[in-house]
C-alpha cells in the first residue's frame, strides 16, 4: 500500500469514527435538550468564574469581610439569573447555602467544586459534542484538500502519461526551422523598425495591435502615446527621444520647444521603449496547437505586414505547417522532448506513471464518496 493510499484510509477511517462519536454525542445532548443544557452550562461557568476570581482573596491572610462580602454579592447575582426550573438548580441553591460564611478556607472551595460535579459532568456533554463537532468539520476541511491535491497530481500524471505516447523520435526539425527561420526574420526587422523609424510611427503601429489580442504587445502609457502622437519630437527616432529624456532642462532647452512637457511624458516611461522587443510577435518553441496557430499567424500577417512586409512570407511558411505536415505528431514530440525530464522519461519507462494514475484516481474517488456519504455539518 502507498503512503497516499494509507493516508486515504486514515481519513475515511477517521471521518467515520468522528460521524459515529457525533451522533453518540448528540443523542446523550438531546436525552436533556440541548437549550436546557446551555442554559446550565453558562449558569455552571458564571458560577465557577466566580470561585476562580475570588478563591484565593478570601480564603487568604489577607482576607477581609469586605472582600467576603463582595464575593457572596457576586454569587447572589449568579442565582438570580438560575430559575428554579433550570437543570439542577437545586445543586447550585445548595452550594449558594454552603457558601453562606463568615470565613473561609480552601476546603470549602474544594467541597463546593465537589457539589458541582454532577453540573461539569451535564456541561461536558455540550463540550464532548462540540468537540467531536469540531473534528469532524475539520476532517472534512482535510479531506477536501486532500481531494484538490489528488486533482493536481492527477492532472500532473495524466500530462505524463500524454507526453509519454509522444513519438519523440518524431522529425521535429520539420516543425522548428520554419519558425525558427521566421522568429529571425521578424526579430531583426522590429529591431530595425524600432531602431531606424520615428518614435511616431512605433506608437501608431502599437496601437493598432490593441485590436490583436493574439499579438499581445502591452499598450504604450497614455501620457507617452500623447506626446509622441501630438508634439514635434515624436517624428525623432525612439533612441533620440530617450536621449533627449536625460538632459538636463537647460540643455534639452536648446532641442526642444518645450522640454518640462518631454521631461514629464518621456522620463518617467522610458523603461516601456527599452523593454520593447519582438517577443510578441515570435512563435513560441514548442509550437501551440494547429488550430491556435491558425488563428495567431492570421493576426501576425496583418501585424508584420505593416512594418516589414518581405517577413510574411516565411509567416506563411509556418501557417502552412498544420496543412502540409503531421502536425499534432511533431508538435507532441516537440513538446515531449522539450518538457520531460529523465526522471519522468524513466518512471513512463517503467509504468511507474499510469500505476500512480489509476491508484490516484480511484484514491480522490473513494475521498469524494466518502463525503457523500456524509453529511457537512
Amino acid at each position: 500500500m502507498s503512503t497516499s493510499d494509507a493516508h486515504v484510509d486514515e481519513l475515511i477511517d477517521r471521518l467515520g469514527r468522528y460521524d459515529r462519536e457525533l451522533e453518540t454525542a448528540q443523542e446523550r445532548v438531546e436525552e436533556f435538550g440541548e437549550t436546557d443544557l446551555q442554559k446550565l452550562a453558562d449558569a455552571y461557568e458564571a458560577f465557577t468564574a466566580m470561585l476562580d476570581r475570588y478563591e484565593e482573596t478570601v480564603t487568604g491572610d489577607d482576607g477581609d469581610i469586605e472582600t467576603i462580602v463582595e464575593f457572596q454579592s457576586r454569587i447572589d447575582e449568579v442565582m438570580g439569573g438560575i430559575s428554579e426550573d433550570m437543570l439542577l438548580s437545586e445543586t447550585f441553591a445548595e452550594c449558594d447555602e454552603y457558601l453562606e460564611k463568615k470565613w473561609f478556607k480552601k476546603s470549602d472551595f474544594a467541597h463546593v467544586r465537589e457539589q458541582l460535579q454532577p453540573v461539569a459532568d451535564l456541561v461536558e456533554r455540550l463540550e464532548k459534542r462540540d468537540e467531536v463537532l469540531a473534528a469532524y468539520r475539520e476532517t472534512r476541511t482535510e479531506i477536501e484538500g486532500q481531494i484538490r491535491e489528488l486533482g493536481r497530481q492527477t492532472d500532473e500524471l495524466e500530462r505524463l502519461s500524454r507526453l509519454g505516447r509522444a513519438d519523440l523520435g518524431a522529425p521535429t526539425e520539420r516543425l522548428r526551422e520554419p519558425i525558427e527561420t521566421y522568429n529571425d526574420a521578424v526579430t531583426d526587422a522590429f529591431d530595425s523598425f524600432t531602431r531606424d523609424a520615428s518614435a511616431r510611427a512605433v506608437v501608431n503601429f502599437l496601437d493598432k495591435m490593441e485590436s490583436y489580442p493574439l499579438v499581445p504587445f502591452e499598450s504604450p502609457p497614455e501620457k507617452l502615446s500623447s506626446f509622441v502622437r501630438e508634439y514635434p519630437p515624436g517624428t525623432e527616432r525612439i533612441s533620440t527621444l530617450l536621449e533627449y529624456a536625460n538632459y538636463s532642462h537647460s540643455k534639452l532647452d536648446h532641442y526642444v520647444e518645450d522640454p518640462t512637457t518631454l521631461q514629464e511624458a518621456v522620463g518617467s516611461r522610458q523603461t516601456y521603449f527599452e523593454r520593447l522587443d519582438a517577443e510578441p510577435l515570435r512563435v513560441a518553441w514548442p509550437p501551440p496547437p494547429a488550430t491556435e496557430v491558425q488563428f495567431r499567424c492570421r493576426e501576425l500577417t496583418a501585424a508584420v505586414n505593416r512594418f516589414a512586409p518581405a517577413v510574411v512570407e516565411q509567416l506563411r511558411a509556418v501557417a502552412a505547417l498544420p496543412r502540409e505536415t503531421e502536425y499534432t505528431r511533431l508538435r507532441e514530440g516537440a513538446v515531449a522532448a522539450d518538457e520531460l525530464t529523465p526522471e519522468e522519461r524513466e518512471r513512463l519507462q517503467t509504468g511507474d506513471v499510469e500505476t500512480e494514475l489509476e491508484v490516484t484516481r480511484e484514491d480522490r474517488e473513494r475521498l469524494r464518496e466518502i463525503l457523500d456519504s456524509y453529511p457537512s455539518r
